[in-house]
């Protein structure tokens, strides 16, 4: 099974029966080379990781419904997400994808959770609300409010719990 697959409506069931995070990257269906980074930088960083996320991409004008609840349009392609099944939450730049490890930042402060955390409490302090960047710069988040990702549209996909299958334990 490839590191990186394509969500399509016609296997997203059977990935969300699968029961692991989706690291997503939609991009516009032209966009190739987006793809190509993407699936560089999931090898890279993310080979090990493979039991506990599934690394996919999709097309974004497909699937604009959850763009939609991430607040974004066809015109901010392309963007990574993760959906957790409870949320969905948004890599904070594209441009920063491909700086050594970013993605797998994301990714493993999902698994810590940080970014439920951050959901619900708003933003980890870090040096007294000032964050460093690698370029020498610093920012500071002045709100410190609670960030608001929306809820999975993914898990929607997920077969009916009534649904018969071989894949649990139905006694």
């Amino acid at each position: 099974m490839p590191l990186v697959r394509e969500i399509t409506f016609e296997n997203a069931e059977e990935l969300t029966e699968e029961g692991l995070p989706f690291l997503i990257l939609f991009h516009h269906p032209d966009d190739d080379e987006i793809v190509k980074k993407y699936s560089q930088i999931v090898k890279e960083e993310l080979g090990n990781d493979k039991g506990n996320i599934n690394c996919l991409t999709a097309d974004g004008i497909q699937f604009s419904h959850p763009l939609h609840h991430l607040g974004k349009t066809q015109k901010d392609l392309p963007l990574i997400a993760i959906d957790s099944f409870r949320h969905m939450y948004l890599f904070p730049d594209i441009k920063h994808m491909t700086e050594p490890g970013k993605v797998k930042q994301f990714v493993d402060d999902l698994y810590s959770g940080k970014l439920h955390r951050e959901f619900h409490y708003g933003p980890d302090p870090v040096d007294n609300e000032v964050a460093h960047h690698p370029d020498g710069s610093s920012s500071q988040d002045p709100s410190g409010q609670p960030t608001t990702p929306p809820e999975s549209t993914f898990k929607k996909l997920a077969p009916s719990s009534s649904r018969y299958t071989l894949l649990r334990d139905e006694l």
